[in-house]
């Protein structure tokens, strides 16, 4: 372990899990969470209460979601850098509340709604880097304010800037944003200094990327990049969850609507997905009314029918990295798998028929971005000198010109940090300005690309059309975050502009959010976290206490007059503990103990709305 002060962490911000992780002269290792070693996954899931408190991040916010679906936030990643326009499908799918954030602009702000409270998605993605913040601070034994963070390599530059502002809110400054592929590639071949032609398969919980890259020598070179920002894991949980909905609605005429029931049927999607990763079928058995039971068995071919045109999208996007980067299947010398979605045999299947190849599946597909991402930091931290990284734009940049055409300054798959320059002209006479709409995308027509941000050029003095030389530079920096220029040569008169797009959080926002991260950070570890185990504490009571109102018959006697007991015991108890260790163990036995009632009150729940169904 180092005694520097100054280290950088590498931090994987997953959908679904996320890692932060160190490099010295040992190599890259994660940093464990309180449960030991193996305890390196934090679940991006958020738990608050009913205020819009956080109660949990991580493991114990997942087990509960199903108890607290509207204040368990879960897929942020989805969210980032989007606007509500943005969201379409996701904004119904989730069983918390999304809507649109008062602001001071017209600009479009996603957020998610927790009682009155709103919190846009990078405010929620802080609350999880700040959890791998204390992890690492724990672990080195004091503060840790600098990070590389891995992103999608088909993040736009609003992903990527909300992705920056995430980080900021934290308390941390992102030093590098990365590509999630290049970092598994440094991860992969931190050892080997052999010329290799790598592809970098990335399936996580949200996202699809496929790169390709070059290793010569220490120089790694993505050549090109491909894939998806909305497909993953998720999307295959949700077939399966369409799949039941629509049986059951068939069967017994009820259309499941409860955000308890949606969150339910997503876990139990989620570990039948998983466990067809080894079996060859799963049982699902959910009571339906009084005397209706819905049951089925999902065989692993019926699985792999319902994901097949999800994996043929990752396929053709495979097809189109190799034919941008001029390769053939016999070019590429060996496909690492990233991300725990390529688990799923069918996709391991899939991606060696179209690379011709096994994919190389001995490091953990979970983990090495986030070993990729503490090389790249101990690299800008200068422990490392023998390894280069060069990284691409994954979509064109450009502005809209005359007639409503899109005006490409930066193709796609552009290595970074570039700049770019054109010249542009005035179509009136004595035109004093010019508005210059930033956009990113492939196609033609500026209509059918993103707008990132517009500005204007003032102040120029009035010549004929045609006679204004107008210089429009664009510069993005090895985050991948877009600066623009334009410069009347004539009179020299500028103007620029660090893109923030129309739906993203403008600084002062940002720096907003900064003094409140500080103004409600902990002032006492022990006392913050002791109050944090005391108030969870008595929501998980005043829960058990409506289950035994509502369910407790369901019980026998014994079970729960010694529930009520506990109950009866544990609040005194609280309030006079001060060692949050060991209440929060009193709590999570307390817990476990309430799990049978819960399961039992689920399926009354469901025996209820199958009976109004009918009814």
């Amino acid at each position: 372990m180092t005694d520097d002060a100054d280290i950088i962490v590498g931090i994987d911000l997953g959908t679904t899990n996320s890692l932060v992780g160190f490099s010295d002269e040992a190599g890259p290792r994660l940093i464990p969470g309180p449960a030991g070693e193996d305890d390196v996954l934090l679940p991006s899931v958020i738990a608050f209460d009913e205020n819009g408190q956080v109660v949990d991040v991580g493991h114990e916010a997942r087990a509960h979601a199903v108890e607290r679906p509207a204040t368990t936030v879960h897929s942020i990643k989805r969210l980032m850098g989007k606007g509500l326009l943005d969201l379409g499908e996701d904004a119904v799918r989730l069983p918390y509340r999304i809507g649109r954030q008062e602001s001071q602009s017209d600009r479009d702000v996603a957020a998610v709604f927790i009682g009155e409270r709103a919190f846009t998605p990078p405010q929620l993605s802080a609350v999880i880097l700040g959890e791998l913040k204390r992890r690492a601070e724990r672990f080195f034994g004091h503060p840790i304010t600098k990070a590389v963070i891995t992103v999608p390599a088909q993040f736009d530059d609003a992903q990527r800037q909300a992705t920056r502002d995430a980080g900021q809110i934290a308390g941390l400054n992102v030093l590098r944003i990365i590509n999630e592929p290049t970092a598994a590639a440094l991860a992969y071949g931190l050892d080997r200094h052999e010329s290799a032609t790598i592809a970098v398969y990335d399936l996580g919980g949200g996202t699809f990327d496929i790169s390709i890259l070059q290793l010569e020598h220490g120089l790694f070179e993505v050549v090109a990049t491909n894939g998806d920002t909305h497909l993953g894991g998720d999307d295959f949980d949700q077939l399966l969850i369409e799949l039941f909905r629509r049986e059951i609605r068939e069967q017994f005429g009820l259309d499941i609507q409860s955000p308890a029931i949606k969150q339910q049927l997503r876990t139990l999607s989620e570990n039948i997905k998983k466990r067809l990763s080894d079996r060859d079928h799963a049982e699902i058995e959910i009571t339906i009314g009084a005397d209706k039971t819905y049951r089925r068995t999902v065989t692993r071919t019926e699985f792999e029918s319902l994901i097949a045109p999800l994996v043929d999208r990752t396929i053709e996007a495979c097809s189109r990295a190799m034919k941008t980067a001029r390769l053939t299947p016999a070019d590429i010398g060996q496909v690492v798998l990233v991300g725990g979605s390529t688990r799923v045999p069918y996709v391991r299947r899939r991606v060696g028929e179209v690379f011709q190849r096994q994919p190389y599946t001995a490091l953990n597909p979970e983990q090495v971005v986030a070993l990729g991402a503490a090389v790249q930091a101990s690299i800008l931290g200068g422990a490392r000198r023998d390894l280069l990284l060069l990284d691409v734009t994954p979509l064109s940049l450009g502005i809209e010109t005359l007639g409503g055409a899109m005006g490409k300054l930066i193709p796609a798959n552009t290595k970074i940090p570039c700049r770019a320059s054109e010249t542009f002209t005035t179509f009136q006479d004595g035109q004093t300005k010019v508005k210059i709409d930033v956009l990113q995308g492939e196609r033609e027509l500026a209509k059918d690309c993103r707008s990132l941000g517009v500005f204007e050029l003032t102040d120029i003095p009035p010549m004929p059309a045609g006679l204004p030389k107008i210089e429009v530079t664009f510069l993005i920096d090895q985050n991948g975050i877009l600066n623009v220029s334009a410069t009347e040569l004539r009179s020299g008169q500028t103007a620029s502009v660090q893109i923030i797009p129309s739906h993203g959080l403008t600084r002062d926002e940002v720096h907003r959010m900064q003094k409140e991260a500080i103004q409600f950070a902990r002032e006492d570890m022990t006392a913050h976290h002791l109050i944090d185990v005391r108030t969870t504490l008595e929501f998980d009571l005043n829960k058990a206490e409506q289950l035994i109102r509502r369910h407790g018959h369901l019980l026998d006697s014994d079970d729960r007059d010694a529930m009520l007991r506990e109950i009866a015991d544990l609040r005194p108890f609280a309030k006079q503990c001060t060692d949050p260790k060991l209440l929060n163990e009193r709590r999570e036995a307390f817990n476990r103990a309430t799990i049978p009632l819960a399961e039992r009150a689920m399926t009354a729940v469901l025996q209820e709305a199958g009976s109004k169904s009918k009814a």
